[in-house]
């Protein structure tokens, strides 16, 4: 019986007895005591979810930028009723009493230390995509999670895309024939920040916001927001954006990762403006079918611009295009018809975060959308394929051994040392 129906019954059949009867806590749900490290712009996006999802609440938050820090706890109070204790040091925020679980939203430089510390106090995690900075850190955090044997999610949201698990459904029913090539992009012009160096916000303590990447001088052109096309923290648009395509595809064509990459572009339209490719083409050697990952900054984008963000699988029989609400099928033949189906996005994100906190009520892994290991091939991949850019060769990747062969300057770039007294794992 659902707890108010039985308070109902009970007031009606014993109205003396339950004006003095004490409804024991076990009737009321018990919340998950969660912590939010990095309480910017995504850290509150997920965050949010998880109490739109219920059952939650919020008692830490951690940021080295005292307004994010400040007006997330004011905005957590007004959406929870309680104001979490607030804290700079995310290891001060992982010793809270009755901690159980921690949601990390910092820049992906950060996600491993945080993540491995998380494992080693046996909190259940929710990571932000990509999963780490580099292969190596990737390697140790997916080893950390083994070890703790915790419930964890990395936050690829677009696994619970309906249209993405429709083109999925349409591929393995055989309906657009052998796929044999698959193509994706995001082309988009980046509304860029000042690129002046400048003194950091008053507000920011970038020495512990670079923490252990190397220390750049700050301008907003690499700061809040900005940081996803700044080679020493973000990695680029592949890595930042492009990684969601690049899951997707290994999710409804269940491949794990490329076994060669090849990836040619420069920095051609925005020269001095950014330090990773705004024009990009990687070649990706899947075993069932090779993927070209194409993007740039610049220009009009696609002709048709409605591919402009997307994936298209070509098959035999036809080649269908998907985005996050839509999926179009083009079928073969001199009078091929188009077919168009419309497939609202209902809530990815608030999906994900649900998929999470369901797996952590029913202690139940296989739950879970995106396990580390899996979000471990998507990050490796678009991590090799930058590695390919940055050392222009072809690089061979050996899944058993987790190694690069035979290649020594790209084998060079699987692990970035930590600077000061950071320690990489």
């Amino acid at each position: 019986m659902e707890r108010r129906n039985f308070i109902k019954t009970a007031s009606v059949g014993s109205a003396g007895l339950v004006s003095t009867f004490y409804i024991p806590g076990i009737l009321q749900e018990k919340k998950l005591k969660i912590g939010l490290i990095g309480a910017g712009w995504y850290g509150m996006v997920i965050t949010k979810a998880a109490l739109s999802v219920g059952g939650v609440e919020v008692i830490g938050v951690c940021d080295v930028d005292s307004d994010h820090l400040n007006n997330s706890a004011d905005e957590l109070l007004k959406l929870q009723g309680t104001k979490p204790q607030t804290f700079k040091n995310y290891q001060e925020l992982l010793d809270m009493k009755g901690l159980e679980s921690v949601f990390i939203g910092t820049p992906p430089h950060w996600h491993a230390l945080q993540f491995i510390a998380a494992c080693e106090k046996g909190l259940d995690i929710y990571c932000e995509k990509p999963l780490a900075y580099d292969v190596m850190e990737g390697l140790a955090m997916v080893n950390a999670a083994q070890k703790a044997g915790n419930i964890v999610q990395i936050g690829f949201q677009r696994r619970q895309s309906d249209a993405f698990l429709k083109a999925k459904q349409l591929i393995e029913d055989g309906t657009i024939g052998p796929v044999h090539q698959i193509e994706a992009q995001i082309q988009y012009n980046p509304v860029l920040k000042e690129s002046t160096i400048q003194p950091p916000p008053a507000s920011l303590d970038w020495e512990a916001w670079c923490g252990p990447a190397p220390k750049l001088e700050y301008r907003p052109s690499i700061g809040h927001m900005a940081w996803r096309l700044e080679k020493e923290y973000g990695n680029g648009h592949l890595v930042d954006w492009g990684i969601h395509h690049i899951d997707i595809i290994r999710r409804i064509m269940g491949e794990s990762m490329p076994e060669e990459f090849y990836t040619k572009g420069g920095i051609f339209a925005l020269k001095d403006k950014i330090t990773t490719p705004d024009t990009l083409t990687a070649n990706l050697a899947f075993r069932k079918a090779p993927v070209v990952w194409m993007h740039r900054l610049w220009g009009t984008g696609d002709p048709n611009k409605e591919f402009n963000n997307g994936i298209i699988f070509h098959g035999e029989k036809a080649s269908l295009f998907a985005e996050d609400s839509k999926v179009v099928l083009f079928h073969a033949g001199k009078e091929g018809k188009r077919e168009e189906l419309l497939i609202p996005n209902k809530g990815m994100q608030e999906k994900h975060v649900e998929n999470f906190l369901n797996a952590v009520k029913n202690k139940d892994q296989k739950l879970i959308a995106c396990t580390p290991e899996d979000a471990f091939q998507s990050t490796a991949t678009v991590q090799l394929a930058m590695i390919s850019y940055y050392t222009g060769s072809l690089v061979k990747w050996n899944q058993v051994k987790n190694e690069i062969m035979d290649n020594k300057s790209a084998t060079a770039l699987l692990k970035r040392e930590y600077r000061g007294k950071y320690k990489h794992s």
